[in-house]
């Protein structure tokens, strides 16, 4: 595994929920590493909120990250924004009470930080959890993925450190087709790694 080197390091491994979870939990594992979790919002396009035109990330100032170009095209106004964003800070906060029972996150200034999804679309999701964690001083950030267009790569380049995604096919199709089985991640399934993870945190 690439990213085995960084283990004498005790990386802190961020997973993005709720897919990232899974895939995260067996690289805490295989690291025996700390594992906590990143929660990132898409801000989608209202109609077709599979495409994202930005993201939101949790933290005592929520960071908004918008794609100015697609805002630009669609024409979509600040009320619009600043609905969806509310809508989605709402959905982070239910997932923090249901995932961590709102426990304080593990800090990541100073230590070596990987951040994990399932894998990378458009990249707008990755690229605001990327500036979130960066501006909490982490000592290197990797961003470690099964899939990516290599693209979309390129471009978060510039946001981290090391870059871990072993299949970039060209051309790309969704995430989900790279996968043998794929289903949605649930609640239950989310609850049930974290939990299985704390022997690896150090909040436990």
């Amino acid at each position: 595994m690439e990213l085995a080197p960084l283990a004498a390091s005790h990386p802190v491994i961020l997973a993005l929920p709720r897919g990232g979870v899974p895939v995260a939990s067996e690289v805490a594992k295989a690291l025996d590493a700390d594992m906590d979790l990143l929660f990132v919002r898409k801000i989608g396009l209202p109609g077709q909120e599979e495409y994202g035109f930005g993201a939101v990330v949790d933290g005592a100032s929520p960071q908004v990250i918008l794609d100015d170009a697609a805002v630009r095209k669609f024409g979509i106004d600040a009320r619009t924004i600043s609905d969806i964003v509310k809508r989605q800070l709402a959905e982070i906060a239910r997932q923090r009470r249901l995932y961590v029972n709102n426990r304080r996150p593990t800090p990541v200034t100073d230590q070596i930080v990987i951040v994990i999804d399932d894998g990378i679309a458009t990249g707008g999701t990755m690229l605001a959890a990327l500036r979130a964690v960066r501006q909490n001083h982490p000592a290197r950030l990797v961003l470690a993925v099964p899939v990516a267009p290599s693209d979309i790569l390129t471009l978060l380049a510039a946001e981290c450190d090391q870059i871990v995604c072993p299949l970039q096919p060209h051309p790309f199709y969704a995430v989900g087709a790279y996968y043998r089985d794929f289903p949605q991640v649930e609640d239950s399934e989310v609850i049930r790694l974290v939990t299985e993870a704390e022997p690896y945190s150090g909040n436990a």
